[in-house]
């Protein structure tokens, strides 16, 4: 009875501090509360809404807090809402397929969303309708991509960033570049033509839905290139401009496809043909037939492996397609709203105060997207205890860490810090708006969880400032780790962990 009751009076504290009014409580040496306002008085920051909680991860008493239940424009740490919800409702065991079947002379190619899916994998079908005896179509290629609807990007994405890898449209057929799963993206390769002359171009892999304008030249052995590679918005014109010189190898880059099924039909079809399979008709969009006889199925890897370029690269697209997946396993419809219902039904079985948020994508490139660092914490808190834990907390970057797919967004970040190596968490880049949420150790080895976002702020993204936190929180309170963030943080900052290409801020 004893035991129970400890339990109780710790399920009241606990509750205690999940309320929006809890107390905050500095730690009794170091002075946590102290370090972490004298951090936030950065004038950058004058005019911005701050927005940092610290907790214990264990116990989930509030350590630090300021104006955590302020609603903020989150950027990518709307991912840790999509993410956990998709582990919570497909299972870290969840892939993706693409079925190859056929009915009534036609051949149908069904997708489910994969995004994992490259040039050389739908080679490999191709290969599997001619090893099956398929030597000729005499009907149609179906494209079926009816799993999801439509809607290819988000409504509230900026109509300027559609041309960039990070804005590409999905669907439930999409082809990926490259091994980082860039989906809906195709890959653009400069390389130098005769002196004076057109650069050379390239696709990978190739495509006939989009067309090529080249107008970049090859400029003179030494020179630095000025190559510009940019869709025209609205259509499937991609224009090559600038300068390449002469001795260049070659320079690679990426573009959007506008309609990602279209895509992945021709690539099938070129495959189909370079194995000796013709298709007598054209190329259409329209469901399976019931009855359709397999020829061969692709299977992605597991959610568990697909997170950790998912999360440590914070690609937008798979956290599109997870949305729309999510909304199919929820309500049995493909699309974004769906999905966003179903993640908004997962959070609440995490405790979140869904009323505190509002999701309109799941990637968080738009800007009407909202949370609060509270809220944030509340699902970094209860996740901690779902079998699938350990796959999601590694698939988050890692500060300090070079390999891409280790430190991923913080790769570059905290260096020779007590947070290197330490700190997992989610980053957030939008114009305006920075996030980074996860987990860290203190000196004694106490788990905590934490949350900062700021909008509004002055000048570039002030990630020196959350570094500043998250190293003073991975010191702890020795007077020998103080001394360490004093050093180590002095003039770490405004290293932005994403590429910015013409003004416009990848989300991550």
């Amino acid at each position: 009875m004893a035991g129970g009751a400890v339990v109780a009076t710790a399920a009241v504290a606990l509750a205690q501090t999940d309320t929006s009014t809890a107390t905050p409580t500095a730690s009794t040496s170091g002075d946590l509360k102290t370090d972490i306002d004298n951090i936030l008085t950065d004038s950058r920051l004058n005019g911005a809404s701050i927005g940092v909680i610290v907790r214990n991860a264990k116990t989930g008493a509030v350590l630090y807090d300021r104006g955590s239940g302020t609603q903020e424009i989150p950027g990518s740490n709307n991912k840790i809402e999509t993410s956990t919800a998709a582990f919570g409702l497909l299972g870290a065991g969840y892939r993706f397929r693409t079925t190859v079947s056929t009915r009534g002379g036609n051949l149908y190619l069904k997708g489910t969303g994969d995004p994992t899916t490259r040039g050389a994998d739908y080679d490999k079908l191709a290969a599997a309708v001619r090893a099956k005896g398929i030597k000729k179509i005499k009907g149609n290629l179906v494209a079926d991509d009816t799993w999801f609807d439509q809607q290819f990007t988000p409504p509230g994405w900026d109509p300027s960033d559609l041309s960039y890898s990070y804005a590409a449209g999905i669907s439930a057929l999409n082809v990926s570049p490259d091994d980082v799963f860039d989906a809906g993206s195709i890959g653009v390769t400069i390389t130098p033509g005769a002196e004076g002359k057109p650069v050379k171009v390239t696709l990978n892999p190739p495509t006939s839905v989009v067309k090529i304008v080249d107008r970049a030249t090859t400029g003179k052995a030494g020179t630095g290139s000025t190559v510009s590679v940019d869709r025209t918005g609205g259509t499937n014109t991609i224009v090559v401009t600038g300068s390449y010189p002469a001795n260049g190898g070659k320079e690679d880059h990426l573009s959007t496809v506008p309609n990602p099924t279209q895509y992945a039909a021709d690539v099938f079809r070129r495959a189909l043909k370079a194995h000796g399979v013709t298709v007598v008709g054209a190329t259409k969009r329209a469901a399976t037939p019931k009855g359709a006889k397999t020829v061969t199925t692709r299977r992605s890897m597991p959610l568990s492996q697909l997170a950790t370029p998912f999360l440590k690269l914070s690609n937008n697209q798979i956290a599109e397609i997870l949305t729309k997946a999510i909304g199919r396993q929820a309500y049995n419809k493909g699309t974004r709203a769906a999905g966003i219902a179903g993640i908004s039904r997962y959070l609440k079985t995490l405790g979140v105060d869904t009323t505190q948020v509002k999701q309109t994508d799941g990637s968080g490139l738009s800007r009407t997207n909202k949370t609060t660092p509270r809220q944030a914490s509340v699902i970094l808190k209860a996740v901690q205890t779902k079998p699938w834990f350990s796959a999601w907390y590694n698939a988050l970057p890692i500060a300090g860490q070079p390999d891409k797919l280790v430190g991923g967004t913080l790769a570059a970040r905290m260096k020779g810090t007590p947070a290197a190596g330490n700190v997992h968490a989610k980053s957030g880049t939008l114009t305006g708006v920075t996030a980074l949420s996860g987990y860290v150790k203190d000196d004694t080895g106490q788990p905590l969880i934490f949350s900062i976002m700021f909008n509004g702020y002055q000048g570039g993204a002030p990630k020196d400032i959350e570094d500043k936190i998250a190293v003073r929180l991975a010191a702890g309170t020795s007077a020998a780790a103080q001394n360490t963030v004093r050093k180590t943080t002095a003039g770490n900052g405004g290293n932005l962990e994403c590429s910015w290409t013409k003004g416009k801020a990848k989300s991550c």
